[in-house]
């Protein structure tokens, strides 16, 4: 059976290594997140770092999530002190529980601060697509879906909540979101 991936990515407003109460803010919520989100019915795992400190995450060992990429539209620092964003790859049951999670309880208190940590992009800031039984996403096929929605838009390869596809390509939605279909799941 197949299963979502999904790929977060936001350009913060400080490099992760700044001490100010805003950054120390920002990684207290992620922690309980993190911590909620991997109890989350649905939630299968996400790319950890091997021993990773903050910041440190170009050089990182993330084992069978490859080697860290960002989107070509990163342009800041890619060392622990200089490194300015947040980004997360995660593997799923299927859409409804990914979606759940992301849009309720403390996640959803975390985006509504969103704009106190991460600058306002033109880019996507997620990206969804479905992956055969048994394979773990890698941070570039992440990074190259999110630039494939960017430059064309939702379609079976690459596709936001909003406009979701099948694992077979078939357009779907969430029922409430979405564009109106036959098809509400």
């Amino acid at each position: 059976m197949p299963h979502l991936a999904l790929y977060t990515f936001g350009v913060l407003k400080s490099p992760l290594a700044d001490p100010t109460p805003l950054t120390h803010e920002f990684y207290e919520i992620g922690e309980a997140v993190y911590r909620k989100i991997s109890q989350h019915p649905g939630y299968l795992a996400r790319a950890e770092a091997a021993g990773g400190d903050r910041g440190m995450l170009f050089e990182a060992d993330w084992g069978a999530w490859g080697e860290f990429a960002v989107p070509t539209w990163y342009d800041k620092g890619r060392t622990v002190e200089t490194t300015a964003l947040a980004t997360t790859l995660s593997l799923w049951t299927d859409l409804h529980p990914a979606f759940d999670a992301v849009y309720t309880g403390l996640h959803r208190a975390a985006l509504n601060r969103r704009y106190d940590w991460f600058e306002r992009a033109g880019q996507p800031n997620y990206v969804c697509w479905w992956v055969s039984d048994g394979v773990i996403p890698t941070w570039q096929d992440g990074v190259s879906r999110l630039e494939h929605l960017h430059d064309h838009g939702s379609a079976p390869h690459a596709f936001t909540f909003h406009h979701s596809f099948t694992p077979e390509g078939t357009p779907t939605r969430i029922k409430g979101i979405g564009p109106k279909s036959d098809q509400v799941r």
